[in-house]
């Protein structure tokens, strides 16, 4: 729709602030400040998608803040609608990209958790492994194993836990535990491996 002719900034403010339905002031503002607050966005990382959905709300602003009486016209219209429009903007790239931080941080933790539930698979089966062959040492050996490999009891308190005369004691018998332990997996070299997983933080 033409106008016959363009608006002052005054007549666009007593059309707005007069008629419950100002059209001759909102054509007039979207003929003339649509193409330069459109090319504001273009250059600033938006499409014109985002151009029409932000200056839409730009106008919104405008004209809630003229009937308000927030602009009085104490600047030209030109003006106030860029600045309007530029804090929109900023306020909905800040928007994005706080939620793209929080996307990469819940990829982050996504990847960190499938980690970390292949590492509790595995872990759980090192430590069956493991527990089967304990089993298969006697009750001293499995007592003392399990103490000290997965409970991560200090020498201390397994020697005072299960009587041992002293330290020294418990640790040869430790040594002849893991010796037998050895020799049970040595024929198999990946049976070795599971065990030094099973228990790498000895």
């Amino acid at each position: 729709m033409k106008l016959s002719r363009k608006l002052t900034d005054l007549e666009v403010l007593e059309e707005i602030q007069s008629k419950s339905n100002p059209h001759m002031a909102l054509n007039h503002l979207y003929s003339q400040y649509y193409q330069p607050l459109e090319y504001y966005i273009l250059q600033n990382s938006g499409s014109e998608d985002d151009a029409a959905d932000i200056i839409q709300e730009v106008m919104l602003v405008f004209v809630k803040m003229v009937r308000e009486q927030k602009f009085r016209g104490e600047s030209s219209i030109k003006s106030f609608l860029y600045s309007i429009c530029r804090n929109l903007w900023i306020t909905e790239l800040r928007k994005r990209k706080s939620t793209a931080a929080r996307n990469e941080r819940y990829e982050e933790d996504k990847d960190q958790l499938s980690l970390d539930v292949s590492e509790q698979i595995q872990r759980n089966e090192n430590l069956k492994f493991v527990m089967d062959l304990f089993e298969q040492l006697g009750e001293r050996c499995k007592q003392i194993l399990t103490l000290f490999y997965f409970e991560e009891l200090p020498m201390k308190e397994i020697c005072e836990r299960l009587e041992f005369s002293s330290e020294q004691v418990l640790r040869n018998k430790k040594y002849k535990c893991l010796s037998t332990l050895t020799e049970q997996v040595k024929s198999s070299p990946s049976l070795i491996q599971n065990l030094k997983n099973a228990l790498r933080h000895e």
